[in-house]
């Protein structure tokens, strides 16, 4: 079948119509709109908008973005893809840093590097030991300390750019007031990133110093693809990934998830392994591989510079059959399409990309579905 031949992706009003059309070419999709009425376009009600079948993953994660028909960004001609990167000034959030302005360069992306700090105003007074401090006197002075830091952030970054260490990316940063992950989500929403990318410690540090909190309620709230670099990892440019780890329910959201990936990892050729991860219901290891063949197949054809195949997990253990994988094989990055959850299922039933993060020292990427 060839993958050419148009197939009717929605059927809006004219003005909704129009509006998609302009937001799914923006984003290199081809579109063609049938049944307009010429004489008398306003009072149309049914117009076709048509899209090429190749085009379908990427088109359906567009139309299942809620601010599709959000004027901004319809009126938005800012056409130069954005990296946001959080910081809060350590080692792990400077090479996540390196790795942002790899992907920068992989995209032709400007880089908005953030960082928040927490302002006492929301309480009456700042109590340090027997001395209270007033509380504009604190809030002034985290904000000095930030902006001082900031600084020489910036500084060691453009350092890095003139030795040639790291690409000469655009990039320009922020000073933002609030909780961390809320300031983050809230900015991401405002910039409508291609990736977020943050750094985070290792196994042993993350529980001890909770420090994987942040960006873990960053993962599972943030509706944008989040790319977490552990303080261990040797990784620092895209290009050097080879081995994927894909985990998969084998739902049909899975392939707008694989068809990000492979949008976000342009020009690099990647062996994908896809991890079958059962529903804790329902065991389908068994169907899984019986689609193998069908699986690798329909990959391999969709996405010819990614080299695919399959491994499946059974409901027994699911951290210690991953460790297994772990050791057996080298592995570069894990990619883990992340459903959104509400507070209280996230807090009694955390994500599989929250657990991957605080039990392995491997980059990981989630995609929100």
């Amino acid at each position: 079948m060839s993958t050419d031949r148009l197939i009717t992706l929605a059927i809006h009003t004219y003005d909704k119509a129009i509006a998609l059309k302009t937001i799914l070419e923006r984003e290199g999709i081809v579109v063609s709109l049938n049944n307009v009425n010429i004489s008398q376009p306003a009072v149309s009600s049914g117009i076709r908008v048509r899209i090429c079948e190749k085009d379908l993953p990427l088109a359906l994660r567009i139309v299942e973005n809620p601010d599709i028909f959000n004027k901004k960004s319809i009126g938005n001609n800012e056409n130069i893809p954005t990296i946001i990167v959080p910081i809060d000034f350590s080692d792990y959030s400077y090479r996540a840093s390196l790795m942002a302005f790899n992907l920068a360069k992989l995209h032709k992306a400007k880089i908005e590097i953030i960082h928040s700090y927490i302002d006492p105003h929301s309480i009456n007074k700042f109590q340090f030991g027997d001395h209270n401090l007033d509380i504009d006197e604190v809030s002034s002075k985290n904000k000095s300390q930030a902006e001082e830091q900031i600084i020489h952030f910036s500084n060691r970054l453009i350092e890095q750019i003139k030795f040639g260490i790291i690409p000469p990316i655009k990039f320009s940063t922020s000073i933002v007031e609030g909780v961390p992950e809320d300031s983050i989500t809230e900015y991401a929403k405002q910039m409508k990133p291609r990736l977020i990318v943050m750094g985070t410690r290792g196994i042993g540090k993350k529980e001890k110093d909770l420090i994987g909190s942040v960006t873990g309620e960053v993962l599972d709230s943030c509706r944008f693809p989040v790319f977490v670099v552990p303080e261990s990892a040797n990784i620092y440019n895209v290009e050097s990934i080879r081995h994927i780890l894909f985990f998969s329910n084998i739902e049909h959201e899975d392939i707008i998830a694989l068809d990000t990936l492979y949008r976000l990892l342009p020009n690099i050729s990647i062996d994908v392994t896809i991890v079958n991860v059962p529903h804790k219901t329902l065991n389908v290891v068994d169907s899984f591989l019986s689609l193998g063949d069908n699986i690798v197949d329909y990959c391999s054809k969709t996405y010819p510079r990614f080299n695919f195949n399959l491994k499946s997990l059974s409901l027994d253990n699911l951290s210690l059959e991953f460790s297994k994988i772990e050791k057996s094989e080298h592995i570069d990055l894990i990619v883990v399409p992340n459903k959104k959850k509400n507070v209280f299922a996230r807090f009694f039933n955390p994500s599989l990309a929250h657990k991957i993060l605080l039990h392995a020292d491997i980059p990981m990427m989630t995609i929100p579905l």
